[in-house]
């Protein structure tokens, strides 16, 4: 069963609720994506039957083991590319926002090579460094994307 991008985040949204509270329910689901319990349980129903999760008689829900190792890979594709566009100059909040998006259409072998290109880059070592991006690589990049037609 193929499984949508939707799917995809409820599994992310139940692996951090299950890391955080150690029990996970429709109704914490529901309230974290900002959607109708209805729909959480629809979408529940949907991941019981592909085997990425369970749910027991006390409807506590629980991943299977493909279903985290899905959630994972979400979790690790987003933090890589929220931290390669922080890294180049991208507002925090925008990197968030963006690598949401990208991490649904970006392939293995890309998402790889960049965070490898992020792990290449020296390690600022001044507290107050940390949050700001390098502005002579970020302006680098504006200058190599600005001249194209």
């Amino acid at each position: 069963m193929e499984l949508h991008r939707a799917g995809k985040e409820y599994l992310k949204t139940i692996l951090v609720l299950e890391q955080q509270n150690g029990v996970v329910r429709s109704l914490d689901v529901a309230k974290t994506l900002h959607v109708t319990k209805p729909s959480v349980c629809k979408a529940m129903k949907h991941l019981r039957e592909g085997g990425y999760l369970t749910m027991d008689a006390n409807k506590r829900i629980r991943l299977t083991g493909s279903g985290r190792e899905i959630a994972e890979q979400g979790i690790h594709a987003h933090r890589s590319l929220a931290s390669c566009l922080i890294s180049m100059g991208v507002d925090p909040a925008v990197a968030e926002r963006d690598a949401r998006q990208m991490e649904h259409a970006i392939s293995p072998e890309t998402l790889e090579q960049m965070r490898l290109f992020v792990e290449a880059r020296p390690q600022k070592t001044a507290p107050d460094d940390q949050d700001k991006p390098d502005r002579r690589t970020a302006g680098a990049v504006k200058a190599r994307f600005s001249d194209r037609p």
